[in-house]
């Protein structure tokens, strides 16, 4: 669905709509969520691919005709996973999507007829997702043209620290994108985050790993066993963790206030 003013139709229309699918969505006992939301730091391109490859349904609203939002529903329809599409009663069929089945509101949200409308999107919902799940031949879009083999997106299970590092990555990536087409050269990733933010991602990934490998309840242990060497070491065989904390007398001042007693 659109986000931003669009065919007459301001932002704030479309936190109203979006408002009624998550109704709609939350009747039928599952979480909404926008595709291009997500809890890690990267590329928000690929963040939407992602969720479009895995979220078990989508709900498209086609109104207006968004090209951002045609080109993800065409995106989901390629995955061949389960699709509803919406659009508002001003909204003319596209010619490629048309046989696909859309459920209409009016644009205007006139409140009797967007309860109706909820009802039947959460109905809808839940039929299309218990096809999905019976049918081992169930198929949205693609199989009624022929037969096609949907290709996987890869994924790859990769530590925390790998993690942590490759979202680092991809963010300073995308800075230096965003300077190339800013005038004014005026972006600053410590805008977006901060060292110190950087910092406190990286220990508290690297705390939990040290809890784990000695068998710890928790950091407080750490002192009361006499292990801050110890863990201080452990820290120091990082890169990500060198690359944050220079000197090792900085890292030993930054993991002793980290352990202070908070008494």
């Amino acid at each position: 669905m659109p986000i931003s003013a669009i065919d007459g139709l301001s932002s704030e229309h479309w936190k109203d709509v979006l408002s009624i699918i998550t109704d709609a969505v939350s009747m039928s006992d599952f979480d909404a969520n926008l595709v291009s939301n997500g809890s890690d730091v990267g590329v928000i391109q690929k963040r939407i691919i992602q969720n479009l490859y895995k979220n078990p349904i989508v709900v498209c609203d086609v109104s207006a005709k968004n090209p951002n939002v045609m080109f993800e529903l065409g995106l989901r329809l390629a995955f061949d996973k389960p699709t509803i599409i919406i659009k508002d009663d001003k909204t003319n069929y596209s010619f490629d999507t048309s046989p696909i089945e859309h459920l209409e509101y009016p644009r205007d949200l006139r409140f009797n007829e967007i309860v109706k409308f909820k009802k039947e999107l959460s109905q809808k919902i839940i039929a299309t997702h218990t096809a999905s799940q019976e049918n081992p031949n169930y198929t949205t879009f693609l199989k009624h043209f022929g037969e096609y083999k949907i290709t996987n997106i890869e994924e790859t299970e990769i530590s925390s620290d790998k993690y942590i590092l490759e979202s680092i990555e991809s963010l300073r990536k995308e800075m230096i994108m965003m300077r190339r087409h800013n005038s004014n050269n005026s972006i600053n990733i410590n805008e977006f985050l901060e060292k110190d933010e950087l910092r406190e991602i990286v220990y508290k990934t690297k705390l939990k790993e040290y809890l784990s490998l000695k068998d710890l309840a928790n950091d407080y242990e750490i002192t009361s066993k006499d292990l801050e060497d110890d863990f201080v070491e452990f820290l120091a065989s990082f890169s990500e963790i060198r690359s944050l904390i220079r000197t090792k007398n900085e890292l030993r001042d930054f993991v002793d206030k980290k352990l202070e007693l908070p008494f």
